[in-house]
Order: C-alpha cells, then structure tokens, then sequence
C-alpha cells in the first residue's frame, strides 16, 4: 500500500516539476541548432540515445510547428513519468519495448506512421545495453518508407546520472548545441548494415 501511494504522488509531483526544469535548463542556455538542409513533410522516424533524452522536445520544434509526434516509451515506472513529461510538451506516447515482446509496440509505431505522426524512438531503450541498436526503428523505416532523422544534443556543461544509459542532464547558463542529422534512407538495406549506419551517425555527437 504504502508503496502505491508513494508511486501514485510521484506521478503527480514528478513530471509538472521535471517539465518546470526542462524549460528552466533551455531558457537559461544559449542554443546553437544544427539542422539538415531537407525537412520531409511526410512522417520520420527520429531516432536518439536514451541517455540523451532530456532536451530532444525542443530540437523537435524545429521541425514541426505543429507538433504531432508519438514517442516509444518503456512501461516500467519511469516510463510513465516521462510520459507525462512529454504531455506537457503536446507529444504523444507508445508504451512497450521494440526487443521484448516487441510486435505489439512496433504494430502500434507502424499505425501512427500510416496515420501521419512522426515517431520518436531510443534504438538502445529502454534497459540497454547503452549506444547498442535494436532492429525496431529499422523494421519500422523500411515497412513504411519512411526516413530516420537522428537527433543529438551537446550540453557544454553537463550531469550525467550513474544509470546505465549515462543519462545526461545539461546545466544552467552554458551552450547547447542541438545536432539532426539529414534524413537517412535504409530501404533496401541488409538488417545489420542499417543499424550500423544509423549507428555511426548517432555516434557522431554522442557525449
């Protein structure tokens, strides 16, 4: 019981408080963005480390005025809280995992890409192993034809929680440099060839 209360006050205090620190954290920060020179219309896939989850709703925002996106979140207990993070951000969200029992999750992400949402997905969520590719955001790519778009965010000054995934938070009053890739074609790609393409590119700004 006493359990359950502390996790049902923790999901009314949490996220309101972390979305507070989120807009404090970019407000306070000079920005620099790095964007590609094509912008598809039609859905993407945008893909980034788990660990370098925390400011990636803005570096959305430069790519969507209207924001209309569903986000693959693990359904454990902290995946609900950043859930609800990212509904103070107008972003949907999937719950599950692409490696166990995965078909569910990846069914849902193909039907939100068919009903013109974009996807955000952590190829190494949501337990790890940290900077190692699942196959869901090329199972998903190429049934659908869709583009990946992969996302960075460089904080010049940074906390890194002792987490498996290094998850970074970016301090106060110094520089972050948001870093999107061009949009990466795997159609037609061998599974492993894929994943390690979109590897390397998430690897080119990776703390």
């Amino acid at each position: 019981m006493r359990k359950a209360f502390l996790r049902r006050l923790a999901l009314w205090l949490i996220p309101p408080i972390g979305t507070l620190l989120i807009r404090f954290i970019y407000l306070t920060n000079r920005k620099r963005f790095h964007l590609p020179s094509v912008v598809p219309s039609e859905p993407v896939i945008f893909a980034f480390w788990h660990g370098d989850l925390l400011m990636q709703p803005y570096l959305y925002y430069q790519f969507r005025q209207v924001p209309k996106a569903n986000v693959l979140i693990s359904d454990h207990f902290d995946g609900q809280i950043i859930a609800r993070i990212m509904r103070y951000f107008k972003l949907g969200t999937i719950h599950g995992s692409t490696t166990r029992g995965g078909a569910k999750v990846l069914i849902q992400g193909l039907k939100s890409l068919s009903e013109g949402y974009d996807i955000g997905i952590t190829p190494d969520g949501p337990k790890g192993p940290r900077h190692e590719m699942s196959d869901g955001v090329v199972v998903m790519a190429q049934k659908r034809h869709t583009k990946v778009i992969v996302y960075s965010c460089v904080p010049s000054k940074f906390w890194q929680l002792p987490s498996w995934d290094h998850f970074t938070v970016p301090k106060p009053f110094g520089t972050l440099d948001f870093y999107a890739s061009e949009p990466i074609d795997v159609e037609g790609m061998g599974m492993d060839d894929a994943k390690a393409l979109i590897k390397a590119k998430l690897m080119e700004h990776t703390l």
